[in-house]
């Protein structure tokens, strides 16, 4: 009986691939989404939200563990009403939220693809090279929890105008990168960079900001408990607005002002 207990603990602690979900949440209205592939054939499934002409700056939307596009279904529309465009990614590594399951991750396991954090970047290079298909203007990328620790590494090689990162942090040092991998690839950023988590996770991503041209940085670390990741700006958490005031005195000067 001992034994039969260990094997079954084992069992549970052993990574299973994140395969994606079925979708439940209804299709919101003036939302079209789209399929396009990733450099090693998967395909990538992604939510635009464009009620902008294509010279509106466009903003990636990238999620965090677990998750999928729909961790943006209430954030997008409200980025939308400060004169964004948006475009929410599913990435591989990821589930499912709010009611919406990540296409790319099934598309990735039925082919047989890993689905670690460090696995989702071919997602991200297409991603951003598909926005610059959709918008004439600026082409900034977001990211939540793992993925924004993927936009601050990848930024520069991306030619992001603007890099938003929510919970960044060395996540990747148990899939072949270094210990201080993402601080090392930022370092080359030469553009608006804004950083928001959780206020117990400030000193997580201290060393990742310091990397960069503190003329550039701008962070936010609430005075409140706060929470991980984009997640942060979702109407049920306390303290949302002060997150939203925050990003959006960031996201401001993108903005052509109204003639």
């Amino acid at each position: 009986m001992k034994i039969l207990l260990i094997v079954l603990a084992l069992a549970a602690c052993s990574h299973k691939p994140t395969c994606g979900a079925a979708t439940t949440a209804a299709t919101l209205p003036g939302v079209t989404t789209i399929h396009f592939p990733a450099g090693d054939g998967v395909t990538i499934t992604a939510d635009v939200y464009a009620p902008h002409p294509t010279s509106a700056p466009l903003i990636v939307l990238f999620h965090q563990a677990r998750f999928s596009r729909g961790e943006y279904r209430t954030i997008a529309p409200r980025l939308n009403q400060l004169g964004f465009n948006a475009m929410a990614v599913d990435a591989r590594s990821g589930h499912e939220t709010q009611g919406v399951g990540n296409e790319t991750a099934a598309s990735a396991c039925a082919l047989g693809k890993p689905t670690n954090y460090i696995d989702a970047i071919p997602d991200l290079k297409a991603a951003v090279a598909q926005a610059h298909t959709l918008a004439t203007g600026k082409v900034l990328i977001w990211g939540s929890s793992y993925s924004s620790a993927l936009v601050l590494a990848l930024g520069a090689e991306l030619k992001a105008d603007a890099v938003i990162s929510f919970s960044p942090g060395e996540y990747f040092d148990d899939q072949g990168k270094s210990k201080t991998w993402v601080a090392e690839q930022a370092k080359p950023l030469a553009v608006p960079v804004f950083i928001a988590s959780a206020k117990s996770e400030a000193t997580d991503w201290a060393p990742l900001a310091a990397a960069i041209d503190p003329k550039l940085v701008t962070t936010f670390v609430p005075t409140t408990a706060g929470h991980h990741g984009s997640s942060a700006l979702l109407s049920a958490q306390p303290d949302a607005e002060a997150y939203w005031t925050a990003v959006t005195a960031f996201l401001k000067s993108f903005v052509a002002p109204a003639p």
